[in-house]
C-alpha cells in the first residue's frame, strides 16, 4: 500500500495514507524524501521546501501560502498556512487544475429503476403519506398523530412505504414580508411538491399563524387541510388527523413500483464531515457517478455556496450558457452581502473535525467539493429553495450547513440522495434514501453499520474512482427501486428538516 498520494504533478505536498500517520525519519521513496516531524493520518508532508509566501500546492492549485519556511518532510497544516483574498487565490492558478474526468462517452443504453410515476409526470423513489405542517406549533400533535398512523393503520396498506410529518422551524413569529422571507416560504412549498411526497399530501395547520395555509398552500383543496383550532381538543385533532390520513393511505395503496427510465431520477450530492481524502475518494466517485447520471439524462444538483465560491473559476470553465453564468455570478453575490452583513470571512466555513482530518484552508476544501459535481456542464444556477428545471447539472445556491443544503436540496425536488464523509456523521433525511459513502477505510470500518459504500478503496489500490464511481450508480438504482434499504434507513435514523430563513424573527 502507498504511504502517501499525490493528486497532480504540479503538487509539492502530499497526503499522508497509512493508517497510523507518517512517523519522523519515514522515508517516501516515491518521492525522495525522509519525514522530519510525525505527520497524522490525512495530513498532508511537503515534498519540497517551501518558503516563506511561497504557494502550497496540491490538485494543481494554491491551497494557501507558507506563513513560515516549511522545510521537505514537513508537516503542512491550517497552522502554517495562510489565504488571500479570493480573487488574488485565483490569480495564482497556473495551470488547468487536476482533473478526474473519463473519456468522453457515447450514450449509454436506457436503464430503469423501480418506482412510482406522478400524476404531473414526476417519478418518485418512495410512496409516502406526507403530513405537511404550516407553523412549528402543530409540530408535537402531528409527530403524535403521524406515529399512531404508523403503527395501526400502515400495516393495511403494504404498498406505502411510510407516513412522514414534514416539520420545520416557520410560520409564526416571524417577520412574514421581511426581507428574505421569500425563501423559507418558498421551500417549505417546494418540499410539499416534492415527487416523493406529492402524491399524498396533508396539510396541518394551527389557526392563528402568520404563514397560514391560505398564504402556504392557496392551492390545496379543503379536504386536505386541517386546522387544530377548529378540533374538539387533542382527541379530535388526532381523530381529523389519522381519518384524512386514511383517505389518504387508501389512495397511495392503490400505487405500484414500475420500470421507470434513469432520466427521471433527480439526485444531490452532498458532503459532510468532511476530510483530507474526501477530494482523493468519495466525492471523485460520486462526481463519476454525477456524469453517468447526466449520460442517461438525469437531473443531478450539487450545492453548499461557502464551500465551492473559492472554486467557482472552475465551474465557470464548465458554463456555456451567459446567462447561466450571470446567474451564478448573482448568487454569488447574493451570499458575499450576507456573510459581509453578518461579519463572517471565508475561513468559517472549515470546521474543526475539517481541520482534524486534514483540511487546511477553505481553498482545499472546496476543490475536493467540487469534485463530487464530475466533469459534466453546468447548465443551469438556481435560487436556494427554487424547483430544479433541466435535465443535466445544476448548481442549486444553498448555504453548506449539512441540513440547510438537505432541507433546500429536497425543495429544488431531488429523490435521493449520495452524501460522503471521511470525519463522520449520522446525517440523514425520511422524506429521500441518503446514501453514506465514506472517504476512507478506517471509517468504513468503525461504522460498518452505518456506511452503504466504502470509497476508501481507491486508497488502498482495491478499487479506481470508475470502478466505485460505477458501483455507487448501480447502487443508488437498487435503492431508488426499493430493492435495498440504506443502512441509516435500516434503523430509522431520521433528522428535523433546517429551512433557511435569513429574514427577521420578531
Amino acid at each position: 500500500m502507498r504511504t502517501v498520494i499525490r493528486v497532480s504533478d504540479e503538487d509539492n505536498v502530499a497526503i499522508a495514507v497509512v493508517e497510523t500517520g507518517l512517523h519522523a525519519d519515514t522515508v517516501v521513496e516515491e518521492f525522495g524524501i525522509r519525514v522530519i516531524e510525525d505527520i497524522p493520518f490525512g495530513h498532508k508532508v511537503a515534498l519540497a521546501d517551501i518558503l516563506q509566501d511561497e504557494p502550497v500546492i496540491r490538485y494543481g492549485v494554491a491551497i494557501g501560502f507558507a506563513k513560515t519556511y516549511i522545510p521537505k518532510g514537513g508537516w503542512v497544516n491550517e497552522k502554517n498556512i495562510y489565504i488571500k483574498p479570493s480573487s488574488e487565490m485565483n490569480q495564482t492558478v497556473g495551470q488547468k487544475p487536476f482533473s478526474y474526468r473519463f473519456a468522453n462517452s457515447p450514450k449509454p443504453e436506457q436503464r430503469f429503476f423501480m418506482g412510482y410515476k406522478n400524476s404531473d409526470g414526476t417519478a418518485a423513489t418512495r410512496n409516502v403519506l406526507a403530513i405537511n405542517t404550516t407553523v412549528q406549533c402543530v409540530e408535537g400533535v402531528v409527530n403524535y398523530a403521524a406515529e399512531k398512523i404508523r403503527t395501526e393503520l400502515l400495516p393495511q396498506y403494504p404498498n406505502v412505504d411510510d407516513v412522514i410529518a414534514v416539520n420545520h422551524l416557520y410560520g409564526c413569529g416571524v417577520a412574514i414580508d421581511g426581507k428574505g422571507s421569500e425563501i423559507p416560504q418558498r421551500t417549505i412549498r417546494n418540499i410539499a411538491d416534492n415527487p416523493n411526497l406529492s402524491e399524498g399530501r396533508l396539510v396541518v395547520g394551527l389557526g392563528c399563524e402568520k404563514f397560514n395555509p391560505e398564504r402556504a398552500f392557496p392551492e390545496y383543496p379543503r379536504d386536505q387541510v386541517i386546522i387544530l383550532q377548529e378540533c374538539q381538543g387533542f382527541a379530535g385533532m388526532v381523530k381529523t388527523i389519522m381519518e384524512q390520513g386514511q383517505a389518504v393511505l387508501k389512495r397511495l395503496n392503490r400505487r405500484k413500483r414500475e420500470p421507470i427510465p434513469v432520466s427521471e431520477l433527480v439526485v444531490g450530492m452532498q458532503c459532510g464531515g468532511s476530510d483530507a481524502f474526501s477530494g482523493l475518494t468519495a466525492n471523485p466517485a460520486m462526481g463519476y457517478a454525477s456524469d453517468l447520471l447526466v449520460l442517461h439524462g438525469a437531473k443531478v444538483i450539487f450545492s453548499e455556496v461557502s464551500e465551492v465560491r473559492d472554486a467557482v473559476h472552475i465551474m465557470k470553465g464548465r458554463i456555456t450558457n451567459p446567462k447561466v453564468m450571470e446567474k451564478l455570478d448573482e448568487e454569488m453575490a447574493w451570499y458575499e452581502a450576507y456573510w459581509s452583513e453578518g461579519k463572517v470571512d471565508r475561513s468559517a466555513n472549515t470546521s474543526l473535525g475539517n481541520k482534524a482530518g486534514g483540511l487546511s484552508t477553505i481553498v482545499e476544501k472546496a476543490m475536493g467539493s467540487v469534485a463530487k459535481s464530475g466533469t459534466s456542464e453546468i447548465v443551469d444556477v438556481i435560487s436556494v429553495g427554487e424547483k430544479i428545471r433541466k435535465r443535466g447539472l445544476t448548481f442549486a445556491a444553498t448555504p453548506a450547513s449539512d441540513f440547510v443544503c438537505g432541507t433546500e436540496q429536497l425543495a429544488s425536488g431531488i429523490t435521493l440522495q449520495l452524501f460522503s464523509s471521511g470525519r463522520g456523521t449520522t446525517y440523514n433525511l425520511q422524506h429521500i434514501p441518503v446514501l453514506k459513502v465514506s472517504t476512507n477505510p478506517v471509517l468504513s470500518e468503525k461504522w460498518k453499520d452505518i456506511i452503504d459504500i466504502d470509497a476508501g478503496k481507491i486508497l488502498t489500490g482495491e478499487e479506481s474512482i470508475e470502478s466505485c464511481g460505477m458501483a455507487i450508480f448501480e447502487f443508488l438504482i437498487k435503492v431508488a427501486s426499493g430493492e435495498v434499504k440504506t443502512k441509516s434507513d435500516t434503523y430509522r435514523i431520521f433528522n428535523q428538516l433546517a429551512v433557511f430563513n435569513p429574514a427577521p424573527i420578531t
